[in-house]
């Protein structure tokens, strides 16, 4: 029953664990000397939540895979996509464009994973 389901997790984090190192090796090589140090530094900071939360999607999809509460599960994984897409996209676009307004987005994708990591929890504990 889960089984697609999980799958698509694995999948989906690992694209988008592929996609983080990805904007990691071009922030190191093709943004080192353009961006200013501290736009730079927003730009890292939105691969490495990109990077973490990918590697929590795999973590879902293996729950998933294993027979756990699938229905909590998959809002976590919900979650935790959505503030990659929010959190990581907009401070992307901050530092690509210097266009200060997606700062004020991307406390909603750090929310998300927050929720998502709650939800998590609750997964984590529920009986089977």
């Amino acid at each position: 029953m889960f089984g697609a389901m999980a799958n698509r997790w694995l999948a989906t984090g690992a694209v988008l664990a592929g996609l983080g190192v990805a904007a990691g090796a071009f922030g190191t090589h093709a943004l080192a000397g353009r961006l200013a140090p501290d736009l730079l530094d927003v730009f890292e900071t939105a691969t490495r939540y990109h990077l973490l939360h990918a590697v929590a999607l795999l973590v879902v999809g293996l729950a998933v895979e294993r027979g756990a509460e699938g229905r909590l599960w998959n809002v976590a994984g919900w979650l935790f996509s959505v503030g990659i897409l929010v959190f990581a996209g907009s401070l992307y676009g901050l530092s690509l464009s210097g266009a200060r307004w997606l700062g004020a987005v991307t406390p909603i994708g750090g929310a998300c994973f927050l929720a998502g990591w709650a939800v998590a929890a609750v997964a984590a504990i529920r009986p089977r």
